[in-house]
């Protein structure tokens, strides 16, 4: 039977659980959610949103405590928040505002890195996904002797056309990073996409066939052309930034500040024509002359030193990362990976992405845990979050596996953690490196190298099963405690630290929706 929300209650209930009207820094709403910034989170009491039952949900993003109230009654709860309660009311930016400014450096950086990354993802998954088919159609030994292509010859059009597809997102990230990381600083979207364009400009030596001496000097002979400019006394190389996130996002970044400077000083049809104008002449200097070389040579350094790294340490470097990457993905400092991967990828001239397997590995084995929940819980609301959540979680998206469920009953966590680690060093024993960015879950196999899919999948299969047998080994234990924290028998109670005690933690930030972007609430493109 429907009955009304008592929005003037329900707004006291809010007010309490967060630890009341002095914790809430500052409060804002959007059609179904208010967004609160608090103080100190450890005064929330997650226990108490999580049973009220007209709340439809909480997370973190942002910087924001959010709360899902539901369309028609979040601004009638937000408005007994304000008037009866006396919260501070705030518009949305300037609660975003609020909530950025609280974080440390290290946190505004990596969530910059997201806000720029995560919009651009799904062209990256796609053109990912497209160059995996491409490999696939095209590689030999894998369905026989002969390429599927080879075998079947009425294909070799359609491949072609993947393969055009497939590259374009790649060929011109500096367009879209430079689009997108305008809009992030605070600059003119479409002056960041024209230096970006200007940065791949088919006028230039592509950036793939610098990695080659020979193939250089041979494009610069048949073009009849010199392969420098001599600017201000320097000769500057002819060569473009083709598939370069850092030096793409330092040129923008000094492009908006010239841009808004230039706001300042100029006015009405001044501004309006110079502008632009000089923008770009500024920063087109400054991004090949210096900005781009410098910055070059930092992601070079930076892309050889993590691949080093992994690579010296072998099967050790890749238990420690497997092991770790959950953890990494509950900070959102996985947001900043693909700057990393990018230049790894086979297409690049790299030698092949190995974070990719291993956020694959992390990603199934935080996914078996939560299924393993689901198997063991009584708890209806917990066993719709598992179940929903752990489906999730082995395709790629990890947010509702972690934040929902495992990270609240703790050692479902440390166990997919445990399992995520062994197959990650098998990955690194075996060298499963990938190819192209996609859903790291079960279906990326796409994603690999061909040779390695056998290697994939088999380590795939190894870590659901480690992680989902040791969870429900864990929760079988402890005897007749549900893994909702509950007793089968009426007596019983949940001992502490019990698999099943949600703890009364705070809610970590939701940015960890692990390499693909978050449907309806974010990150992880987590």
């Amino acid at each position: 039977m429907w009955s009304a929300m008592d929005h003037a209650k329900v707004a006291g209930e809010v007010v309490d659980a967060v630890g009341g009207v002095s914790n809430i820094s500052a409060a804002a709403h959007c059609a179904t959610r208010l967004r609160l910034v608090i103080a100190d989170e450890s005064k929330i009491n997650q226990q108490a949103l999580d049973d009220n039952d007209d709340l439809k949900g909480t997370f973190a993003a942002g910087g924001m405590f959010q709360i899902i109230v539901g369309p028609g009654d979040v601004d009638q709860v937000y408005a007994h928040m304000v008037a009866d309660h006396g919260v501070r009311e705030v518009s949305k930016d300037e609660a975003k505002e609020e909530a950025e400014a609280g974080g440390n450096l290290f946190s505004r950086f990596i969530k910059m890195i997201a806000d720029i990354f995560v919009p651009i993802l799904p062209a990256l998954i796609a053109g990912g996904l497209l160059m995996a088919l491409h490999s696939v159609l095209t590689a030999e030994g894998l369905f026989g002797e002969k390429s599927v292509v080879q075998m079947y010859s009425w294909l070799s059009d359609y491949d072609a056309l993947i393969n055009l597809v497939s590259s374009a997102a790649f060929a011109s990230l500096p367009v879209l990073v430079g689009f997108s990381a305008a809009k992030r600083f605070g600059g003119n979207t479409y002056l960041g996409a024209a230096m970006g364009a200007a940065m791949v400009s088919p006028s230039l030596l592509s950036a793939y066939s610098m990695t080659d001496a020979a193939a250089a000097a041979k494009y610069w002979a048949y073009t009849d052309q010199s392969s420098v400019w001599n600017l201000f006394g320097l000769e500057v190389t002819k060569v473009g930034y083709q598939a370069m996130v850092i030096p793409t996002l330092v040129v923008t970044w000094i492009m908006c500040l010239i841009e808004k400077s230039l706001h300042k000083v100029l006015k009405g049809t001044a501004d309006f024509l110079l502008t632009p104008l000089i923008t770009l002449l500024i920063t087109g200097f400054l991004a090949f002359v210096v900005v781009g070389p410098v910055t070059r040579e930092l992601s070079n350094y930076l892309t050889y030193g993590v691949n080093w790294l992994y690579t010296s340490l072998g099967l050790f470097g890749g238990l420690i990362f497997g092991f770790f990457y959950s953890a990494i993905v509950v900070t959102g400092l996985h947001q900043s990976f693909p700057a990393i991967e990018i230049p790894l990828l086979p297409a690049n001239g790299g030698v092949g992405d190995f974070i990719f397997p291993i956020a694959s590995m992390a990603n199934v084995a935080q996914g078996a845990a939560a299924l393993a929940v689901f198997f063991k819980t009584r708890d209806a609301k917990l066993k719709g979050l598992a179940g929903a959540g752990g489906v999730s979680a082995v395709f790629g998206i990890t947010e509702p596996a972690i934040f929902g469920v495992n990270l609240r009953l703790r050692w479902p966590f440390f166990i997919a953690m445990g399992a995520s680690a062994i197959g990650s060093a098998g990955v690194a024993l075996l060298n499963v490196r990938g190819q192209a960015l996609g859903a790291a879950g079960f279906v990326g196999f796409v994603s690999i190298i061909p040779k390695s899919i056998p290697a994939y999948l088999a380590l795939e299969v190894l870590v659901f099963v480690l992680s989902f047998g040791a969870t429900l080994g864990y929760a079988l234990t402890r005897g007749k405690v549900d893994m909702g924290g509950r007793s089968s028998a009426p007596a019983a109670s949940a001992p502490a630290g019990a698999v099943g005690a949600p703890a009364p933690v705070r809610r970590p930030d939701d940015r960890g929706c692990s390499r693909c972007p978050r449907p309806g609430l974010r990150r992880r493109f987590l």
